[in-house]
């Protein structure tokens, strides 16, 4: 798999879809660079991409079957899987089993999962992770559009006047995209808008922020409405020939004029109104939004007040304007095209239409079809919990720890009768499953992934399959033909399936839906490039969809929908008076399966933390860097106090990607609530009341060791380093004997001790030495360890002649928290570098450092920096 060159495939991450350019280097590892040719990215990759080769390995890698903990064959266990399921089918019906999947599966594993879902076992019980993503704007698409329709393409962004990007942290969470946004503002001017509660990097970029109050996008685009037709600005022409609805839409948001808006929302009537004049005044403006506003209860209307606005002014369709979902997974799209919902049909096509239904279940020869949706995510769990599925596969993702309230989740898996997982590494849903199947990963797999502009990539293999590990796709015919469905799975490679596939959506294209790919069958499967759909197999298509209307709703007008603003039912309280809002961090991806192999991603943010306003801190007597405890009526978590004036009053946030292997009490979502959105079943992941309050420990500690870590503590959480690892620890009680602690923590019973006390901090510090050579060292405090993390990380990988201390001696220096992750640049590197070179902005310290000069996602804090770094006075 070599080959003479390097080989063209898809970055796994966030639905950019980045081309990358990969060279095996012939013992499992490989070397990643951006590939200059694709159109979603040019070369550009972020620090995640630019780190996957450093994410390959066979460490905790599931590599055969595993059924009850005993390792079995393949034969064993898809029979074991088809006889499950076949019986739980005869005993219980069809929809007694379910399939829970993942945006990061492969188009081609998506289809024969639905397939056989939904056309052979005549379930529609096949949901995916993705309804925790984006599912608010696939309902807010079909509502307005007839189908779930993304209008523009990336070019649009940088072809804009203003830009608007709402609960978007586009910055940290899409960083090559912000770039590409970035490059063309040095171009033209481009007004950049951010509406976000928080202040993120990408509102530290923005030329104006809305720091909206939690929850009220409705209020402000039903404000923005109100705006548009007071002053005029409907596009009369548009509206009569292509929409439905405006009256019904203006009469709703009649109540938010701008006084009201203000009120509501928070922000200054002055700032609100340059908003609203600079959108209505202009024509080329891209509202971009993503998880801020989908996970919500209220999210599909969210989305609808945002198409409202574009709808009413016929900003749709051309070059530089439109309503942008972006999504955060690499293949959320190609779910949505093959019908990976439970409530859709592939190719688009709806689950409800009896012609819908007839159209597939003609094209595939099923034997059954469901007349009805199955079961949503968080449904269908709470069905295991219940009893009414008895046989689950989940494959490609770790509900147990990203759906909401996981800890019920975590239950639910283990009382539902038989459950099967597939996966490429433990997860905390792996430890609860009857029967794990080894699947390939990023690197192995074949097949084809949709980003969010609707641009489809091949995602080719580089790295054999280890041990007996087969793709998804395999898996599932193989379990389709014990089931005696044979013929209709009888694949021998991807390419077979995506043909059929795009042959289906020649004909749904053929009855009137968007979604045509019947073009790619003219190229070789193998020489696919990045290509935009819809492709039809015969002419042409416009890239931009609606410019000139044709919707697709039997009229073939677009729908504007009267929505008003709805209170959230997770409300605050005496015994809850926080919110809790949880999201991404910077340089982990969902829950840290691949991110967390590497030890440059994870020295950024390196423990799970919440960011606590300076103002509630002060009242809960909370330092920075205090353990804290946050608490719903659902479950818990401890982390790292980060007191910031970034996050508003009131309001808490925490990302979610720490699991039990990373920390012990990190698993946020076990935390929030299950509050979904009536329409299109996404959580409220954005809002759940909760309380905070200082973590009593009596103890805490620092530590590396070249060994992995597996304490048993009350709280820990562990990072990769290179040549090992870190670890934050705290404990109640006395504290521990350091030396006999630190040694079997770090499986070093033999090596020699270096000891010293530290009588300021009540405690002792204690390394662990293999010759010259550091096992491990531990700091241990009767407060929170002041010491050089990054430091002591490093002397895992070099000589180090003291390393008690806990920070470098005169004349080495100490590069401090890592800001820059592409060229691990630390905060005391810039602030030496500012001052010594009198630097004076963010492309200077680039010049000087490199920092913020490849994804950029730094940028932000190199501002923060900069401005808090004071300059000496030149002398006289």
């Amino acid at each position: 798999m070599s080959g003479a060159g390097p080989i063209r495939t898809t970055c796994p991450y966030c639905g950019v879809g980045c081309g990358v350019l990969v060279t095996p280097d012939g013992k499992g590892g490989a070397t990643v660079a951006g590939d200059t040719a694709h159109p979603a990215n040019y070369g550009r990759l972020c620090s995640k991409g630019l780190a996957l080769g450093e994410t390959l390995g066979l460490h905790d890698r599931i590599l055969a079957p595993r059924f009850h903990n005993r390792e079995t064959d393949w034969d064993e266990a898809l029979d074991t899987v088809a006889e499950k399921f076949s019986t739980a089918i005869r005993d219980h019906g069809p929809d007694s089993v379910a399939f829970y999947v993942s945006g990061q599966f492969l188009t081609e594993d998506y289809y024969v999962a639905n397939k056989l879902m939904k056309g052979y076992i005549g379930s529609a019980n096949i949901d995916t992770n993705s309804r925790l993503c984006m599912a608010s704007s696939v309902a807010g698409h079909k509502r307005a559009f007839g189908a779930d329709t993304v209008p523009g393409t990336y070019e649009d962004l940088e072809e804009a006047d203003v830009i608007v990007l709402v609960g978007s942290n586009l910055a940290w969470c899409h960083p090559v995209l912000f770039q590409r946004i970035l490059a063309a503002r040095q171009q033209r001017p481009i007004t950049l808008v951010t509406v976000d509660p928080r202040r993120t990097a990408t509102a530290e970029s923005s030329d104006m922020h809305l720091a909206i109050a939690p929850g009220t996008d409705t209020s402000l685009f039903n404000g923005l409405l109100h705006r548009i037709a007071a002053e005029g600005a409907v596009n009369g022409d548009f509206v009569t020939r292509h929409v439905e609805g405006l009256s019904e839409a203006v009469a709703a948001a009649c109540d938010m004029p701008l006084e009201a808006v203000a009120s509501v929302t928070g922000v200054d009537t002055n700032l609100l109104d340059e908003f609203f004049s600079l959108w209505t005044g202009t024509e080329k403006v891209v509202t971009v939004y993503s998880q801020g506003v989908n996970q919500a209860s209220d999210g599909t209307d969210k989305v609808s007040a945002i198409i409202n606005c574009h709808l009413a002014t016929g900003r749709i369709g051309r070059p530089g304007m439109g309503p942008f979902s972006v999504t955060g997974q690499p293949n959320a799209m190609g779910g949505r095209e093959v019908g990976g919902l439970s409530n859709m049909l592939a190719a688009h096509l709806d689950i409800e239409n009896s012609n819908h239904r007839a159209l597939v279940r003609g094209f595939w020869n099923a034997p059954a079809m469901p007349e009805k949706s199955g079961l949503k995510a968080v449904d269908m769990f709470d069905a295991c919990a219940t009893g009414q599925i008895k046989a689950l596969w989940i494959m490609c993702t770790n509900p147990a720890v990203s759906l909401p309230r996981a800890n019920h989740v975590r239950d639910a898996i283990e009382a539902c009768d038989f459950v099967v997982v597939s996966d490429i590494t433990e997860t905390d849903t792996t430890r609860i499953a009857d029967l794990v199947l080894p699947a390939t990963g990023w690197g192995e797999k074949d097949g084809t992934v949709t980003n969010s502009e609707r641009r489809i990539s091949r995602q080719r293999p580089f790295l054999p399959a280890p041990g007996v590990a087969r793709h998804d796709w395999q898996a599932i015919c193989g379990v389709a033909r014990r089931m005696g469905f044979g013929d209709a799975f009888d694949y021998q490679n991807p390419a077979e399936i995506f043909a059929e596939h795009a042959a289906l959506s020649g004909l749904a294209a053929r009855a009137g839906r968007d979604f045509d790919v019947s073009g790619f069958a003219s190229q070789t499967y193998d020489d696919i490039e990045p290509q935009l759909w819809p492709s039809p197999g015969t002419g042409t298509a416009d890239e931009r969809f609606f410019a000139d209307g044709g919707f697709y709703h039997p009229d073939g007008m677009a729908r504007m929908v009267a929505v008003h603003p709805r209170t959230s039912p997770n409300i605050t309280g005496p015994e809850y008076p926080f919110i809790l809002n949880t999201g991404r961090i910077r340089d982990q991806w969902h829950t840290m399966t691949r991110t967390a192999r590497s030890a440059r991603l994870s020295r950024h943010l390196a423990e799970p933390f919440v960011e606590i306003h300076p103002d509630d801190a002060h009242a809960n007597g909370i330092a920075p860097a205090d353990l804290v405890e946050v608490a719903s009526q659902h479950g818990g978590i401890v982390a790292r106090a980060l007191v910031t004036d970034r996050t508003p009053r009131g309001t808490l946030f925490a990302p979610m990607h720490w699991t039990a292997h990373w920390t012990a009490l990190g698993r946020v979502d076990a935390v929030m609530a299950a509050v979904t959105d009536p329409t299109s079943g996404q959580p409220e992941l954005k809002r759940t009341a909760v309380c905070l309050r200082k973590a009593t420990m009596d103890w805490h500690a620092f530590a590396v060791t070249r060994n992995e870590p597996f304490p048993a503590v009350d709280y820990w959480a562990k990072a990769r380093a290179d040549g090992g690892w870190t670890v934050e620890l705290a404990g109640t009680g006395a504290l521990p004997e350091a030396e006999g602690f630190l040694r079997q923590m770090a499986g070093a019973p033999e090596a020699a001790a270096m000891t010293m006390a530290d009588p300021s901090r009540g405690g002792m510090r204690v390394a662990l030495f293999d010759g010259p050579v550091l096992v491990a060292a531990l700091f241990l405090s009767r407060r929170p360890v002041a010491v050089s993390r990054a430091y002591l990380a490093d002397a895992l990988k070099s000589d180090v002649p003291d390393i008690l201390p806990g920070h470098p001696g005169s004349g080495r220096p100490d590069p401090g928290a890592i800001v820059c992750s592409c060229f691990g640049v630390g905060i005391n590197t810039i602030r030496e570098a500012i001052v010594s070179r009198r630097l004076t902005s963010v492309a200077e310290i680039g010049e000087a450092l490199q920092a913020g000069t490849n994804c950029g996602t730094c940028r932000a804090e190199l501002k923060t920096i900069l401005d808090r770094t004071d300059l000496p006075l030149a002398a006289e």
